[in-house]
């Protein structure tokens, strides 16, 4: 109701000014030229059209409905009105400009009466309203809760990424600082290995042997290694002391020169044979003794 009276009062307060300017201009006008009783019979026929359409136009928009004719006629009650306000501003001596710029009120009415019918046309209850705003409401909700949660797992998802980055940054940084301290450290080895003087201190706290024959100072491996399987190291029965030494010594001897402790263990280890890594390096000891 509020709403309504928002554009009924403008349309009704804009007809009335209206209707009593196009009186008293008709009155005033025609008088001159005729009894004023006709002049105003006249005014009074052309408002009196004008009200009367208007009338039934409200009347069957009330009723939802709408009669185009009823429009067309209320449309030229309200021309003539304009063109009786126009025609007296034109002929007028006085005031010529000021009688010209109240001659558009008749069809500002109509243009009124105009935005009303459309305005009840579209016109909503309390009722809808309320859920109309609800559900708008309930969608800036929903759309800034989604907007928060993007905003929250974009935020966990960087500092997860940070944390991965950084924790990946750490191991290589300890992974390369290990590979330069063993790479240091085999190259110490090399070195001593390869070292002029090698043979003569190790050969000056082992028994003579022949030169050639001298078991060379292996460097540790360093590298993929291949696991023995749990079935070999199970299944295979143990050795004694002097079937093991008796083993070691001809795998040791099936070259010439004589294999290093590496490459018998490999080939003992690949026959099959099982024994511990103490009693096989203690088995190389004596039989290279």
């Amino acid at each position: 109701m509020r709403g309504k009276a928002k554009t009924v009062l403008p349309a009704v307060g804009m007809t009335a000014v209206s209707m009593v300017l196009t009186l008293a201009v008709v009155v005033m006008w025609l008088g001159t030229a005729m009894p004023w009783p006709v002049a105003l019979v006249v005014g009074l026929g052309i408002d009196g059209g004008w009200l009367a359409t208007l009338a039934y136009e409200r009347r069957l928009a009330a009723q939802g409905d709408h009669s185009t004719p009823v429009t067309v006629v209320g449309w030229s009650f309200g021309l003539i009105a304009t063109g009786v306000l126009i025609a007296h501003a034109l002929t007028s001596e006085e005031s010529t400009g000021a009688w010209l710029a109240i001659a558009w009120l008749p069809i500002a009415a109509k243009a009124l009466w105009l935005v009303h019918g459309l305005w009840e046309r579209t016109a909503l209850t309390g009722e809808a309203l309320d859920a109309i705003q609800g559900i708008q409401q309930e969608a800036r909700d929903e759309a800034a809760v989604a907007r928060a949660r993007l905003r929250s797992e974009a935020a966990t998802e960087e500092t997860r990424l940070t944390a991965v980055t950084q924790a990946g940054a750490r191991v290589a940084h300890v992974q390369a600082r290990t590979a330069s301290t063993l790479s240091k450290a085999w190259s110490t080895l090399e070195s001593a290995r390869e070292g002029e003087d090698t043979a003569r201190a190790l050969t000056s706290v082992t028994r003579p042997v022949t030169p050639g024959v001298t078991s060379r100072w292996e460097l540790p491996v360093w590298g993929p290694t291949e696991p023995v399987s749990a079935f070999a190291l199970e299944g295979a029965p143990a050795l004694s002391d002097e079937a093991l030494e008796a083993l070691v010594d001809r795998i040791r001897h099936s070259e010439t020169p004589a294999l290093s402790y590496r490459e018998m263990a490999t080939r003992f280890r690949a026959a099959g044979h099982s024994a511990s890594e103490v009693r096989l390096r203690a088995a190389w000891k004596r039989v290279a003794a």
